[in-house]
């Protein structure tokens, strides 16, 4: 796990990129992070999308937070993973969303990758100032559940969304 890295967004691994839309769409499962649930057909608009909001001065969404995505590449430079941080938190955020959304591919699973992805990430945060960030995951994901405990974080409590889906939130003291 040495040779992960995240990276930002680039056209360089558009076809990659591509695969690991696809390998989520083929699973059926719901989308992590959010921002990999837009439609990557017009692969330049979605890019231009992903840097639009990474600043305060970016919004033009008024109840939006600014936020940041990277791609995870493993050892073999193919793209396994990826991560939106939010670089503070809207009362949504608080509640169900947190500072960090993050999702490895369904094919690439179980090989370590989430944790080496988060604990990458909780670098980036903490060079981007944040002390102490909230990281959630659904009731029943256990292997997200043991990835933000094995990087530090602590439950605080449980919030039930309006579909009536149980989030645990854990606080992660950088």
């Amino acid at each position: 796990m040495n040779k992960v890295r995240l990276i930002k967004p680039s056209m360089e691994f558009r076809d990659q990129y591509l695969s690991f839309y696809q390998d989520w769409i083929s699973s059926g499962e719901d989308i992590v992070p959010w921002v990999v649930e837009k439609d990557p057909s017009d692969f330049h608009a979605m890019l231009e999308f992903l840097y639009s909001e990474d600043s305060e001065e970016k919004l033009v969404t008024s109840n939006w937070v600014p936020h940041s995505t990277y791609w995870l590449l493993n050892d073999e430079n193919f793209l396994v993973g990826a991560v939106n941080i939010r670089h503070r938190l809207n009362q949504k955020l608080l509640n169900c969303g947190g500072h960090i959304g993050y999702g490895i591919r369904p094919s690439f699973r179980r090989r370590g990758y989430a944790s080496a992805l988060l604990y990458q990430t909780l670098q980036i945060v903490k060079e981007m100032g944040l002390d102490k960030v909230l990281v959630v995951c659904d009731k029943g994901n256990v292997g997200s559940e043991k990835t933000i405990l094995k990087q530090g974080g602590t439950f605080e409590s449980e919030f039930i969304e309006d579909d009536g889906n149980m989030v645990r939130r854990f606080w992660i003291t950088l």
